[in-house]
């Protein structure tokens, strides 16, 4: 199948795109820029240089890939974007590459990512993953598949958000959310429950559901110190996939890690 490309698009001479890719009216490409086949890009798109583009995804009028990073220490250092498949960019996203610090930002496939999102530096974002209306996630965050994070919500840098998780709309997401839970608040971003609708719409068995459960109502339920609370669910649950998931993310990461917790806790 043949690219089809409009006459005032500007498209780089190195820039590879592969077969039955549209790209519309006014839309600029750069030099060193690879997208995949079937790709759409809508009028008035921008690619910087950098950026690899999966199959088949849809990017809207207005969005802007693979620009430099919102990040002082940047020297312009030869970096990254990547963007799995299938994945949707609607109007005026902006995806930003990475810096040194890991060399790219990575998005995987089957996303959706609504009007006016912004993805910073060296992110890694998962799959099936659906980003609401105008949600900013600083450097260096990482969210698992399945996440689902509502409208004009605030991302910290740092912050990482486990698989299967939710996170309400117009929150202040300072804290890191463990997998399966959801979590929201602006004032106080903090633990909302197990998000039992998200879990049964990716097959989870009820046995499953109420071991993560478990799980949770000893961790922020207990009164105990969080490194109690992991040795009493490593010691006194099965150490399914599940369980053994929440505790890898608990013990986990760097930069002096905080998690959400219930509001009275």
């Amino acid at each position: 199948m043949q690219s089809t490309i409009h006459p005032t698009a500007v498209i780089g001479s190195s820039a590879v795109l592969a077969e039955g890719v549209t790209v519309g009216p006014y839309t600029v490409i750069e030099d060193d820029v690879e997208i995949g086949a079937g790709t759409v890009i809508a009028p008035h798109v921008y690619i910087a240089s950098g950026a690899r583009i999966g199959s088949n995804c849809r990017i809207h009028a207005g969005a802007v890939l693979a620009t430099a990073p919102q990040d002082l220490k940047f020297a312009g250092e030869k970096t990254y974007l990547y963007v799995g498949d299938r994945t949707v960019v609607r109007e005026c996203v902006t995806l930003n590459r990475g810096t040194s610090a890991s060399g790219k930002t990575v998005i995987g496939s089957d996303n959706l990512f609504m009007a006016y999102v912004h993805v910073g530096h060296d992110c890694v974002i998962g799959n099936h993953v659906v980003v609401a209306n105008g949600v900013p996630f600083g450097g260096h965050c990482e969210v698992g598949d399945h996440v689902v994070i509502g409208g004009l919500t605030g991302i910290h840098q740092f912050v990482r958000i486990g698989r299967n998780s939710m996170v309400g709309g117009v929150s202040r997401a300072t804290l890191d959310v463990p997998p399966f839970v959801m979590a929201s608040g602006n004032e106080s971003f903090r633990y909302e429950g197990l998000n039992f609708i998200g879990l049964k719409r990716r097959g989870f068995t009820p046995e499953k559901i109420t071991l993560i459960k478990s799980a949770y109502r000893i961790l922020f339920q207990s009164g105990l110190l969080l490194a109690n609370a992991l040795e009493k669910v490593k010691t006194e649950l099965p150490q399914d996939a599940e369980i053994v998931e929440i505790l890898n993310f608990f013990e986990s990461g760097t930069h002096g890690r905080k998690f959400i917790r219930p509001f009275n806790s």
